[in-house]
């Protein structure tokens, strides 16, 4: 039987997608993850930092999917846009391409960063550098764990941040290496800078709409594979 293994950087990201899809809670596990039919998603960190420790102990799928929420680069791409590349280039600039599945159409390119892009100038910088659609934080090291262990790779993601604006700083904060939401951090940002509340609830409603947006190409994606 095949099996999808989609990896989140946050939390949040996989507890959002585990709902759309109807997964249920792994008992036992130390950190979040959820299981159902042939998908199993689980939070690896942000930029991929709890990869190795995480997937330790997990059976070989047929497919690795790097899933949610990227930056857009290219001006066109609208918030909850879906985000399917060709091809990868990791933060050392080597490029990784994605396998060719049936689902959603695979296009252009993704760059993966080691660190948050802030503003519109420096998403305009990248995009004119590498001419990448979109922008995260994890999909090169995914597929490189993928290809070590000969298993195709695809990347699955949605904008949550248009190519004019950024995430700010304090913001990106509130999440930890781990993938964890701090709502304390949140709420000392906004306090320190009164326009941080109306960019906290932007990010929110973002955020919602993007991962609607891969959890319908997943739900897909799992009825072709």
């Amino acid at each position: 039987m095949s099996r999808l293994l989609v990896l989140t950087a946050v939390d949040l990201e996989a507890r959002t997608l585990a709902r759309h899809l109807g997964l249920a809670p792994v008992g036992g596990s130390v950190w979040p993850r959820f299981a159902g039919g042939a998908i199993e998603i689980i939070p690896v960190g942000t930029a991929a930092s709890q990869l190795t420790a995480r997937l330790r102990d997990v059976p070989p799928p047929s497919l690795v999917v790097s899933a949610g929420l990227c930056g857009a680069l290219a001006p066109e791409l609208a918030v909850g846009a879906l985000v399917v590349p060709e091809v990868v280039i990791g933060p050392d600039g080597r490029r990784h391409s994605t396998a060719a599945v049936a689902g959603p159409r695979r296009q252009g390119i993704l760059l993966t960063t080691d660190h948050v892009l802030q503003d519109a100038a420096a998403k305009s910088r990248a995009w004119l550098e590498t001419g990448a659609l979109a922008v995260d934080m994890e999909s090169s090291a995914i597929l490189e764990w993928a290809a070590a262990r000969a298993v195709p790779g695809l990347v699955v993601r949605a904008v949550s941040d248009p190519a004019g604006r950024g995430v700010p700083a304090d913001l990106a904060r509130t999440v930890d290496a781990e993938g964890r939401l701090h709502p304390m951090r949140a709420v000392t940002a906004m306090l320190a800078r009164p326009t941080a509340l109306a960019d906290a609830v932007a990010l929110k409603s973002a955020t919602t709409a993007a991962l609607k947006t891969v959890a319908a190409a997943l739900g897909t994606l799992s009825r072709t594979v």
